[in-house]
């Protein structure tokens, strides 16, 4: 009975291993049009360059070159520099993952892990340069230097200056419409300017790398006339100058575009409450120094409604890079809040002109 079972178990593995040969040949045979398509020179071995054009070509372009040196110094039996057919079909036993998911999951072995669907950092683009947010801060400085200049007061305080008088958020003429803009240009110290200045070209450039210079141009002003609005409609008798209140609209832009992003980003949750307790931060400070301080001349109203519209627009024009049935409807809400908010407040002016007197 022990022998049946002997001869039984030996008829069992007859095909097994003939199963087991017929694999091997099928994989030597699909490696070696691997191994042929990227031996460019056709020695028979695959170089350093090869081996890195194969793996760049196989989705895993971010992986470092001393990665591929150790890869393959640990495959080259003989120490000749190069990959044989031989010692490129042991890779692909010993590193199945190398080319059956087209390289990813081992290089997340062997590169620096970052979270799974990990897409935001990679969409970041130097072409065309972030230039937005550098050009307004140069138009910003020039503004304060022709005053500077022309009221001749070296120390940077001066808001009588011919841009200024011209410029300046001034509610005794609303009239002039322009002015709901143009007060961006306008500082009241070189202080203020430089602190504006620092701001928007650290989180503005930060935006455009990602989102394309026309999109953050869009909630920058957005948070410059939303700014004047909301200090015009609850502060009626205060001027404005400075770009506060586009700053406060990319520092709520980026909450909004980390919202957005959630499962593409990497360390959101981090950044989510790094501006979120700047925000908090400064919404209690400005309530504090309203309350004790009766002069203190701080636009922050300016600063709320721009954070406020900043953080809509965000969520409106920004680019979401993989959209889900939530993010639609948080998009559809966002974008009629804020219509409807600078709606009323631009109708309030034209029908209501009593409320500023």
């Amino acid at each position: 009975m022990r022998n049946m079972d002997n001869h039984h178990e030996q008829q069992q593995q007859i095909p097994l291993k003939r199963l087991n040969t017929v694999d091997e040949n099928l994989r030597r045979q699909e490696l070696r049009v691997v191994f042929e398509k990227y031996d460019t020179d056709g020695n028979r071995y695959l170089s350093r360059f090869e081996l890195r054009r194969l793996i760049k070509d196989k989705k895993c372009p971010d992986i470092p070159k001393e990665v591929i040196r150790e890869v393959l110094h640990n495959s080259d039996e003989n120490d000749d520099g190069h990959l044989d057919f031989e010692e490129f079909f042991k890779l692909s036993t010993n590193h199945p993952y190398l080319f059956r998911d087209f390289c990813t999951r081992y290089c997340r072995v062997i590169v620096p892990r970052r979270t799974p669907d990990d897409d935001y950092e990679s969409n970041m683009k130097v072409w065309p340069p972030p230039l937005a947010m550098i050009i307004f801060s140069v138009m910003e400085i020039i503004f304060f230097v022709v005053d500077i200049v022309k009221t001749e007061n070296q120390n940077g305080a001066s808001t009588h200056g011919p841009m200024a008088s011209s410029f300046v958020y001034n509610p005794n003429l609303r009239y002039e419409v322009w002015r709901f803009l143009t007060y961006m240009f306008v500082h009241t110290g070189l202080m203020h300017l430089i602190i504006n200045l620092v701001f928007q070209i650290f989180l503005g450039v930060a935006l455009e790398l990602v989102h394309c210079w026309w999109r953050v141009t869009l909630v920058y002003l957005a948070g410059v006339v939303a700014g004047s609005i909301g200090t015009s409609l609850f502060t009626p008798r205060v001027f404005l100058a400075g770009a506060s209140g586009g700053v406060y609209a990319l520092i709520t832009a980026h909450i909004a575009t980390i919202i957005m992003n959630w499962s593409q980003m990497q360390y959101a949750i981090l950044q989510l409450y790094v501006f979120l307790a700047f925000c908090i931060t400064d919404l209690g400070t400005s309530i504090y120094n309203s309350i004790h301080d009766p002069f203190n001349k701080v636009g922050y109203v300016a600063h709320a409604s721009g954070a406020l519209a900043g953080f809509f627009v965000g969520i409106g024009v920004l680019r979401n890079l993989k959209v889900v049935p939530w993010e639609r409807k948080l998009w559809w809400c966002a974008v009629t809040i804020y219509f409807m908010l600078m709606g009323a407040g631009i109708m309030t002016h034209f029908l209501n002109p009593d409320h500023f007197k």
